[in-house]
């Protein structure tokens, strides 16, 4: 799971991506180099059962975070999104968006005024600018592809044309593509595209810590301003959950209670990404090993054994299955299946979250 971390300069983007990686990236506007840092998603299934199985090692779930220079020159005036800077928001299964929400007059706003809700218009509008550049030049490659095609080929270039058209259409009308009613098929056509506003977003409002009591308010109207299932917004202070993130996990914890600080930013932000991506997590167990893995909702018990290897993917027979729950209080599989709560599911069981699932395969 990558999530890539994007605002305009001075926004704090750097400080958020240091509160939810736990990093020591240096927070300076001038960076030209991405920071990537890596947070293990908590989950407290795990320590459970590291405590019956006593594994060798425990693996838990991660997103990779991507902090990526200030916007290019341009960036907000319709001047485009090219390079580099394009290819990394393209590799990006979703975007976390910063919008400044703090003063501070040594670190000036590249508009000279603070309001979210405008930058937040502003980095949403790019996307959409830069995806009509591609559906533009799209158009202009089948047109050109209808010269030498055949009849077969026609066909479907035809099916092509109409569907980028459409898609072109409504974003221009301030659709996005991830609100776009779009079929399964249609979806597949597009994903090749590598379309920017077909990506999950999350709005991370940066507060100053003057403004903690604001917090909820904030969050409030920007999730009004900015709805959708595939879009998060949290309002948070940057600077203080970086801080915060520095600390031992203890100091952490009770800072938090006597600041009533709530949720960290890291667990904020990966609660956010699972929703927008719409995941969930199942588990393997077993001496060597006890894992995370994260899936998309609705995924077919054949594919996520693919996820753990193709070969089991390949060669899947049945999955054994036992929810979470279960398993705690059987505190075996051998109990679990004497109790009746462990299943034998085929290729079609559509694995739920905190399903525990044993893949038997032949290949």
């Amino acid at each position: 799971m990558d999530i890539t971390i994007i605002g305009l300069p001075n926004s704090g983007k750097t400080t958020i991506f240091n509160a939810v990686t736990r990093g020591a990236a240096e927070v300076a506007s001038y960076a030209n180099k991405p920071n990537l840092g890596v947070a293990k998603v908590p989950d407290e299934r795990l320590i459970v059962l590291e405590g019956i199985y006593k594994p060798r090692r425990t693996v838990h779930a991660e997103v990779t975070y991507v902090d990526l220079p200030a916007a290019p020159e341009g960036f907000g005036e319709s001047m485009g999104i090219s390079g580099e800077y394009l290819n990394y928001l393209q590799r990006a299964d979703a975007l976390l968006i910063v919008a400044r929400a703090f003063e501070d007059p040594a670190v000036p706003h590249v508009s000279d005024s603070i309001d979210p809700d405008r930058d937040v218009e502003t980095m949403l509008y790019e996307l959409a600018f830069a995806d009509l550049e591609i559906l533009d030049r799209r158009l202009v490659r089948i047109q050109d592809g209808f010269k030498s095609a055949k009849t077969a080929e026609r066909d479907s270039l035809t099916r092509e044309q109409g569907l980028v058209q459409r898609v072109k259409s409504e974003l221009e009308e301030g659709i996005h593509i991830r609100d776009q009613a779009l079929g399964p098929d249609e979806l597949k056509t597009l994903v090749g595209f590598q379309l920017l506003t077909a990506k999950p977003i999350i709005v991370a409002a940066n507060l100053g810590e003057d403004a903690l009591a604001d917090l909820e308010s904030v969050e409030k109207r920007l999730s009004d301003r900015f709805p959708g299932p595939r879009m998060r917004v949290a309002a948070l202070c940057g600077k203080l959950e970086m801080e915060l993130a520095q600390m031992a996990p203890d100091d952490e914890a009770e800072f938090r209670r006597s600041l009533e600080a709530g949720e960290s930013g890291l667990s904020r932000m990966i609660r956010l990404s699972y929703e927008v991506l719409d995941l969930v997590t199942f588990l393997t167990v077993g001496e060597d090993e006890v894992r995370a893995w994260p899936i998309t909702r609705g995924t077919p018990a054949v594919s996520a054994a693919g996820t753990i290897h193709t070969d089991l993917e390949r060669g899947f027979i049945r999955g054994e299955v036992v929810a979470f729950e279960d398993l705690e209080r059987c505190r075996s599989i051998a109990e679990a299946r004497k109790q009746g709560v462990l299943r034998q599911e085929g290729k079609t069981y559509v694995v739920k979250d905190g399903d525990i699932m044993h893949v038997l395969f032949n290949v």
